[in-house]
Formats: structure tokens, C-alpha cells, sequence
């Protein structure tokens, strides 16, 4: 009871800044895929007919004080808010005059006060969603484009994450995994996360659902949080991930314990024991608590607090990520001047006759999203199997017949390539150079492209991969010069 009074007495500590080194480091994670964000409702922030944004609330309701949305656009404001607001029209509550706008569990505690069924609430928050369409938030956007993210974890139940990055990643078309854990039925990831093949957003307070499987109630959160700590309704292989990897805690609206207990659980050990991974906790309120702030510097030393709120780290994460790739970027043919990125738009499920075929493992996608976005600025047709379901004789039949038909193959080779000494795409490469056999001595078929430093000698490929220059791309980025020279193979037309 002393050290819990000295922490509420204490005066409120100061918020270490970010300087250029710490941005630096986590950047270099970022690009490693060592770092995954788990994302909160302060960052989602919709466009509405009600033009005010100044205060939000959580889907944990009370479990976390209300915040600002930090987004400082007319006409933006928290979707929980609005939901909430909407909620207590549906019902038939009155609004409280006076009173700050309600969240969620407001409206679930009135609702039960007049005897109202708890479970009816859920169908009536699902048929107020399915009544309106909302575009992602920008900064939502933002975290899309950060391909070197892979597994987001959304502390909210509504599907904006998962529509940012199909837009941004997959020209909207519906190819985001999607996963949701529910206190009754356990859902864990599908696959480790290095063998995802595409990205993948796992709702670990729920999804929407007539049915009462999300979070919307402080109750529901302690039903939640119960279920996670039991042997039997862990996902196991989500919580490893979390706990060896560096964490950004991006607006969760959660309060002090709270905040406390879900970093506990999700790095699985005392918070002041030495780790070598660390969290950064970017919420508007965390920094105000001096009892939260005090805690983490004096017991978790490896969670760092940022003082601007959840949007403006954000924002300044993808300023200086883009900036890292902005001098590969630059004068990429077709992309919109020197500087501009270039934009991936996602294959097609058929390819086209005479496209060039791109081969590549799984672990490689961001690098070949970004190959792909290079080709097509220098107007080559190229495709490649997004879904990578890679089984079953119908799937056979149709990439081996993609490759008997395209006009150039493109293997992709990387480190990946190289730890894995079996793959689909080591089936894809032997289909390659099968059809080499019937071809004049010389015709160029195989372009191997390398993405990062692997060397050729000792490279695990095929012998006739060897005998072609290959390529050097690093992370994908098609140069100025690799563009021309692959228009004049393909005769694709110049831009």
C-alpha cells in the first residue's frame, strides 16, 4: 500500500522526447519485421454529418478515460463516439443533458437499468454499421502503407483496418486475412507469422457480430481478458509473436491497470525483468496519468510513452519510413515525377496472356507488390498469385499452365529463397526451366531478379538461373535503368 501511495502522490514525471536516434532504431526493427502494431480506436476516426471532434471514446468504454481523435479535420470524429451517440437513439435512451457524449458502456449500463436485454444490444450495433459505409481514417491509410508490417492486431471490432489495406495494398479488392478471438472459441493465428502470405489483422477484443462475441462493455472486457489468461482459450501462437517482437501500443484508450495488465500479458513475464523487445505506448491520455507514466519508467523500462497521441506518431512513423524509400523511389518511370511513390494495384485472379510471370515465396510479398508497382509504371504487364494457396491438382493445372503461356518468368531470389530449401515456388522455378527445353539456344526466358544481397555463388537455384545476369532490386524497387532495359526485352511501350 506505501509504493501505490507514493505512485499517486508523486508528481506527474516527465514523457521522455523521440529524438532522431530513437526514430531511427525503430525504423531499422520496422525493416526487419520485427515490430508489430496493435491498433486502438483513438486512430479511428470516420466522416460524419456531426462536425465535432472534441472527444472520442473506446469500445472498452470507461475501461479507458475519453480522448481527443487528435485529428484536427472538420467534419472528423471518433467512430465510437458516433456509434454510441447513434446507440442511445436506437434504444430510445435520452440523451443526459449536460453530460460529456456517452460511450459504449454507457449506453450498455442505461440500457440494462431499464431492463433492457444485454444481448440485443450487439444485433442493434451491427444494423446501425450495416446502415452507413465509412472510408478508412488517413491515419489508418498511413499504417497500410507500412508494407513491412504484416500482422496489425485491432483492439476494435469495426473492419476499418482490414479496408485500409485492401485499398491501399490490393486496389480494394477483399484479400486481407482476417481473424477474431471470441472468449468461447478460441482462434489463433493460422500460420507463423514469417509463412503469412499476405497481411493479416487478428480483432482480439472481437469482431462485429449480431451475436455477443466483441467487446463493448467494461464487462466484456474482463470476460475477455479472463479468457486470455486460461490455458485453454490462449492463442498461442499470436502471444508469441507479441512477446518476441517490439510492440507499438497505438491509441488504445485503455486506463491505467488495465494498460498494466495487457502488456503483462502480452509479453508474458514480469515487466521488470530485462527483455530484449520493448513497446511504445502512443495514446493521448497514457502520457497525463502520472500514475501509469510513473509505473512504466520506474518498473518497465523498456515501454517508451510518446506525448503526441496515436495520429501524430503515426503520422510521423510513415513520414520517416517513407523518407527511408523515397531515394530508392525516385524517377521510377511512371510514377509521377522524381520522389513519388509507386503505387501497387493488385493482379488480377486470371493472368493475361503474354504477361510476364513473377515466382516468389510467401515472406517476399512486400518486396514483390513493390516489383509488380515497377513494372507496371514501365507499362510491362506482370502477374503474380496473390492468394499462394498452393495445393490441389486445379491449382496445378492453372500456374503450370500460366507458365507454359507468359512471355517472361521472373524468380525472385532473397534470403527467403535461400533458408528455404522447399517451397511451391521451387516447384514453379523446375516448371521454368522445363520449358527452356524446347527453346532456340540464347532465347531469353528466365530473368532472375535478386532482392536484397544474396550472392550467386552457392545460391540455392536451378543451373540454368546461373546462366543469366540476374538483376539486383533491393526491397523490389525497379530503377530507372532495370525499366528500360525490360521494356526493350518485353517491347512493352515507353512512358
Amino acid at each position: 500500500m506505501a509504493a501505490l501511495a507514493a505512485e499517486s502522490t508523486s508528481p506527474t514525471p516527465t514523457v521522455a522526447t523521440f529524438d532522431d536516434d530513437v526514430w531511427e532504431d525503430l525504423l531499422n526493427f520496422v525493416e526487419e519485421k520485427q515490430v508489430i502494431p496493435i491498433v486502438g480506436p483513438e486512430l479511428v476516426t470516420v466522416q460524419t454529418d456531426a462536425h465535432s471532434t472534441d472527444s472520442a471514446s473506446s469500445p472498452q468504454a470507461s475501461s479507458g478515460p475519453a480522448h481527443s481523435t487528435g485529428s484536427g479535420q472538420a467534419g472528423r470524429e471518433n467512430l465510437y463516439t458516433w456509434l454510441a451517440r447513434s446507440l442511445e437513439t436506437r434504444l430510445g435512451l435520452t440523451p443526459t443533458a449536460g453530460a460529456p457524449p456517452p460511450t459504449l458502456n454507457d449506453v450498455v449500463v442505461r440500457h440494462l437499468a431499464n431492463r433492457g436485454r444485454r444481448e440485443d444490444v450487439y444485433a442493434r450495433i451491427r444494423t446501425v454499421m450495416r446502415e452507413t459505409t465509412f472510408a478508412p481514417s488517413p491515419a489508418l491509410l498511413k499504417l497500410a502503407e507500412i508494407t513491412d508490417f504484416n500482422l496489425y492486431v485491432s483492439t476494435t471490432f469495426d473492419s476499418l483496418l482490414e479496408d485500409a489495406l485492401n485499398t491501399v495494398r490490393f486496389g480494394g479488392l477483399r484479400t486481407t486475412d482476417v481473424a477474431a478471438y471470441t472468449p468461447t472459441r478460441l482462434v489463433d493465428l493460422p500460420v507463423e507469422r514469417e509463412f503469412m502470405q499476405r497481411p493479416l489483422v487478428y480483432h482480439l477484443m472481437g469482431r462485429l457480430s449480431a451475436a455477443p462475441t466483441y467487446v463493448i462493455s467494461d464487462e466484456d472486457v474482463l470476460e475477455f481478458v479472463c479468457a486470455l489468461q486460461t490455458a485453454a482459450y490462449t492463442p498461442q501462437k499470436l502471444f508469441r509473436e507479441l512477446e518476441h517482437n517490439h510492440l507499438l501500443l497505438l491509441g488504445g484508450g485503455f486506463s491505467d491497470w488495465l494498460t498494466r495488465m495487457f502488456l503483462r500479458l502480452a509479453k508474458r513475464r514480469r515487466l521488470s525483468e530485462p527483455r530484449d523487445f520493448g513497446e511504445v505506448l502512443a495514446d493521448t491520455n497514457a502520457p497525463r496519468d502520472p500514475g501509469l507514466v510513473f509505473f512504466l519508467q520506474q518498473v518497465s523500462s523498456r515501454t517508451r510513452l510518446y506525448s503526441g497521441g496515436a495520429e501524430a506518431f503515426v503520422d510521423e512513423l510513415h513520414r520517416r519510413w517513407m523518407a527511408r524509400r523515397q531515394p530508392a523511389l525516385a524517377a521510377t518511370p511512371g510514377a509521377g515525377g522524381a520522389g513519388a511513390p509507386v503505387r501497387f494495384q493488385a493482379p488480377g485472379r486470371e493472368m493475361t496472356d503474354q504477361a510476364v510471370f513473377i515466382s516468389y515465396a510467401r515472406e517476399d510479398l512486400a518486396a514483390v507488390q513493390q516489383l509488380k508497382a515497377g513494372l507496371d509504371a514501365a507499362g510491362i504487364v506482370a502477374w503474380f498469385d496473390m492468394e499462394q494457396l498452393g495445393g490441389g491438382d486445379d491449382f496445378m493445372r492453372k500456374i503450370r499452365g500460366n507458365i507454359a503461356r507468359c512471355s517472361f518468368f521472373i524468380p525472385v531470389i532473397s534470403a527467403t529463397t535461400q533458408r528455404r530449401v522447399e517451397g511451391w515456388f521451387r516447384r514453379e522455378w523446375t516448371w521454368a526451366v522445363d520449358r527452356t527445353e524446347g527453346m532456340a539456344a540464347g532465347a531469353r526466358f528466365i530473368l532472375p531478379v535478386c532482392i536484397d544481397d544474396t550472392p550467386e555463388a552457392g545460391a540455392l537455384v536451378p543451373e540454368q538461373f546461373l546462366k543469366t545476369h540476374w538483376m539486383r532490386l533491393p526491397g523490389g524497387t525497379v530503377a530507372p535503368e532495370i525499366a528500360a532495359r525490360l521494356q526493350e526485352m518485353t517491347g512493352a511501350r515507353r512512358t
